[in-house]
């Protein structure tokens, strides 16, 4: 059965890929190869003959027609989005484009394709689902006292790139509505593990200490994430997928809250312990406070309840193993051989 994943050169995306390549799909890998693609593993990947990649926009409509009618496209599981938070502050206008349009460009697409009319499925397709990967930013900032998130957690994005996914989910949600489309949500939290662009915390903290340079920390560190291990998510998103009823959302969350001098700490400790420095003590030295960024949300953390009781998915609790796992992952990246 076909299979387009958008964004599967990105982070997410790509462990997704690694993880369904031995599968039953036949997995159509559409990217734009923007700044944060994995070109490398783009091209190991065109070993599978079951897998196939095209570069391009996901706001290309006259591309995505071409894949559809190719591949005869019956799945899609949407990643493809400009995701970091500070590029979006300086470059709003780039995630209106790919995470709003582009969003309603597939939707448009996959309802053409797979649909008679609203609520009328074409035959061939009555399996046929879109399934859209967002993130728990959609909900706003927390206090340190606030319940988690949930499934019924009002909206309230603070960051053009937050506004921009929450607007997205709120498409898909409407063509599941509207037309009956076979559509799914999921909202994570903060990934990690490898294959992650090196402008995000872990490897920044990763490649700054191995380099001896400062280690850059927004504020005074405070603000908390919950931190979801990627090979859990890509699991999460595989049961979701398989078995979710149609119009379905979930949270997935790695019951892991730490604030990000926790993180950073931790890194160094890690660091300290496998790689020591000849020149410092220890890495936490080179921890540097710099000035917060515009609108930093305080806090996420997202509760997977409604996950775990439906569809049986809890993440693995060895949050320092895999954080270790990861971080000896980018220290080969980075040029160390153990």
């Amino acid at each position: 059965m076909s299979l387009l994943i958008t964004g599967g050169a990105g982070f997410i995306g790509l462990n997704f890929i690694n993880m369904m390549i031995q599968k039953e799909y036949m997995i159509v890998n559409l990217d734009a190869l923007t700044y944060a693609a994995n070109t490398k593993e783009v091209e190991r990947l065109e070993q599978y003959s079951n897998y196939s990649f095209v570069q391009g926009n996901i706001c290309d409509l006259e591309l995505l027609n071409i894949i559809f009618e190719k591949y005869n496209i019956k799945n899609i599981i949407h990643f493809a989005a400009e995701s970091h938070v500070d590029n979006s502050i300086a470059n709003p206008q780039k995630f209106i484009e790919t995470n709003i349009v582009g969003t309603f460009q597939l939707l448009e697409t996959a309802r053409r394709h797979w649909m008679e009319g609203p609520f009328r499925v074409k035959k061939g397709y009555e399996v046929s689902r879109f399934l859209h990967v967002s993130t728990d930013e959609v909900y706003g900032s927390l206090e340190e006292d606030d319940p988690i998130f949930t499934e019924e957690t009002r909206y309230s994005p603070n960051s053009p790139y937050s506004s921009s996914k929450a607007s997205s989910d709120l498409l898909v949600r409407s063509y599941h509505f509207t037309y009956g489309m076979n559509t799914l949500i999921t909202n994570c939290s903060n990934n990690f593990g490898p294959f992650q662009h090196d402008e995000k915390l872990i490897p920044t903290v990763i490649r700054s200490a191995l380099s001896h340079s400062e280690i850059p920390v927004y504020g005074e560190g405070k603000n908390i994430r919950d931190w979801l291990y990627v090979e859990d998510h890509c699991n999460a998103l595989n049961i979701i997928f398989n078995n979710a009823k149609s119009g379905a959302n979930y949270n997935i969350g790695g019951n892991n809250e730490k604030s990000n001098i926790e993180i950073v700490t931790m890194i160094c400790d890690i660091l300290d312990r496998i790689v020591p420095s000849n020149r410092i003590s220890s890495y936490k030295e080179l921890i540097t406070f710099v000035q917060d960024r515009p609108g930093h949300d305080k806090r996420y953390a997202i509760n997977s309840t409604k996950l775990k009781n439906e569809l049986g998915w809890e993440p693995s609790q060895n949050f320092e193993k895999n954080l270790e796992k990861t971080i000896r992952w980018y220290i080969k990246k980075y040029g160390y051989i153990f």
